[in-house]
């Protein structure tokens, strides 16, 4: 069993899917002879050919009308946006098109495709290079968010959602592609879509969270065990939507304290729904207001004021804090 960084995984995912199934393309900018701006498609076009490994135009909208195109009639795109900020440029086609395709056709047709996108902050790009608005996709019937937080998931997620006859959106943390390494099976492995995990149990307070603040919340949730002896349970959601809310009533009603942690805006974020979620099924059971650690209602500011945007570990703390002191 290798230790893979998630760039490693996602890479191996691909690898082993196109080893598999020939109707498995990529697509994308720089997807094919550079391996990808970050390398996550390397040497995918030696092995394969520019055939199934293509590199694209800079229109995003053409990526995605291509890959719609492909999967209709029977292959299995995985298509890359550069940077999620980018793929605002083919939106239409995604909400128009791709995720109402299925429903247009009173299902005849469907679309196996997935579209990655890398997102959010922490490592020093420009903007629209820094995004995380993953409830742009969420709110858009038809379409599956699917957020990992690590290598391991992202492989067997990955996986998944080649394999899905639906439209997955694939968001993957630039700040941890290549902050730590995993062991990451040789085997194949995959994982349910729609369902969340509990990486860490606890009955003194619920951190519900995902992509690459999971290991922020991991951080604060070990702090709050060795200073004020609060056992929390960490919740790494991995899909958005379908949501797992079924886990975190489970929990919610263990524990009766939460905190909500995302890198995305507070207004109008994946946090109110989760909020919402909560109140309509665990209400009676909450013990104090659920408590939100997120970012900012602001564009992503740039290099020198980046890290004060994300929440850290110890917002997450004052958080937790004060949900367990109301």
């Amino acid at each position: 069993m290798a230790e893979l960084t998630m760039i490693e995984a996602i890479n191996l995912a691909l690898r082993q899917e196109m080893e598999k199934d020939e109707s498995v393309f990529v697509l994308g900018e720089d997807v094919g002879y550079e391996g990808g701006i970050f390398r996550t498609t390397e040497n995918l076009y030696d092995q394969f050919g520019k055939e199934r490994v293509m590199d694209t135009p800079m229109a995003e909208s053409a990526i995605l009308g291509m890959s719609l195109g492909m999967a209709v009639y029977g292959l299995k795109p995985v298509c890359e946006m550069q940077f999620s900020g980018f793929s605002y440029f083919g939106f239409h086609q995604m909400e128009s098109q791709v995720a109402r395709m299925r429903w247009r056709s009173r299902g005849r047709y469907t679309v196996p495709m997935v579209c990655r996108m890398p997102y959010g902050g922490g490592v020093r790009a420009l903007e629209h290079h820094s995004e995380s608005r993953e409830v742009y996709y969420a709110h858009t019937p038809g379409l599956k968010i699917v957020i990992p937080s690590g290598p391991r998931n992202a492989r067997a997620l990955l996986v998944s959602a080649i394999r899905d006859p639906d439209p997955v959106i694939f968001f993957e943390g630039k700040s941890i592609y290549r902050s730590f390494r995993e062991e990451v099976p040789d085997e194949e492995e995959t994982l349910p879509i729609g369902e969340s995990q509990v990486v860490r149990e606890g009955g003194d307070l619920t951190m519900i969270t995902y992509g690459a603040l999971t290991h922020r919340a991991l951080e604060a949730a070990e702090t709050l065990s060795e200073e004020d002896g609060i056992e929390a349970e960490v919740i790494d959601l991995l899909t958005i939507s379908p949501l797992d809310d079924r886990k975190l009533s489970e929990s919610v009603r263990k524990t009766g304290r939460v905190v909500i942690v995302h890198e995305a805006h507070r207004s109008f974020g994946p946090g109110a729904e989760i909020i919402a979620r909560i109140n309509e099924k665990s209400f009676f059971y909450l013990e104090a207001p659920i408590q939100r650690v997120t970012g900012y209602d602001v564009i992503t500011p740039y290099f020198a004021r980046e890290q004060d945007y994300i929440p850290d570990t110890s917002r997450i703390l004052q958080g937790a804090r004060q949900a367990l002191s109301a």
